[in-house]
């Protein structure tokens, strides 16, 4: 039987019973035994994630180009416009929200804006407006603010400042003629 305490050795030659690779162990007497790295990371190889933990505490403007996972406390600006930000159970965030999908399980004070869905989960809360072309609000959640869930264009129009305005076309008004003749034979004067 295993024992907490125990070192794991593999086997001489180093593969186990069923010919697969034995475990890595590490290299200190009485250390626990540590599987490799490629099965420390099988569930991340696809995508990158960070997590925030619970002691972080984050004042200023926070982008990145990988999903996050906040658990900590986060105050001013978080950019994340291609990639899904969770706001943990413990997560506490007073900022202008942006990104691709958020998912909100601990609290937000402020708006978030999402381009493709807000996710508010049970026991989440969100104080602030939402702009998102889906939002779902769990039954145990709490929100206070606006939902704002119209679909983005697929082209963003220019600026105003950087359209020119049409002008009307002028025209330079004809010189004034001398008498001039009109159907019937009668002469006008000044026309």
């Amino acid at each position: 039987m295993w024992k907490r305490d125990e070192v794991v050795r593999p086997p001489a030659g180093g593969r186990d019973a069923g010919g697969a690779a034995a475990p890595t162990t590490s290299a200190f007497a009485g250390a626990q035994a540590m599987p490799t790295p490629e099965i420390q990371t099988k569930g991340h190889m696809d995508k990158d994630a960070v997590n925030i933990g619970k002691s972080v505490v984050i004042k200023g403007e926070l982008t990145g180009s990988e999903d996050l996972t906040v658990e900590g406390s986060v105050e001013g600006k978080i950019e994340l416009r291609e990639h899904v930000l969770t706001i943990g159970a413990h997560g506490r965030i007073k900022a202008e929200v942006f990104a691709k999908v958020a998912i909100v399980i601990g609290e937000v004070i402020g708006n978030i804006t999402a381009a493709e869905k807000v996710d508010i989960r049970e026991n989440g809360s969100v104080d602030g407006n939402i702009v998102s072309p889906r939002v779902a609000i769990a039954e145990s959640a709490h929100f206070r603010g606006t939902v704002d869930m119209q679909k983005a264009p697929a082209v963003a129009p220019a600026p105003a400042a950087a359209r020119p305005e049409p002008k009307p076309e002028v025209r330079p008004a004809p010189p004034p003629a001398g008498p001039s003749q009109v159907p019937g034979g009668q002469r006008v004067v000044g026309a």
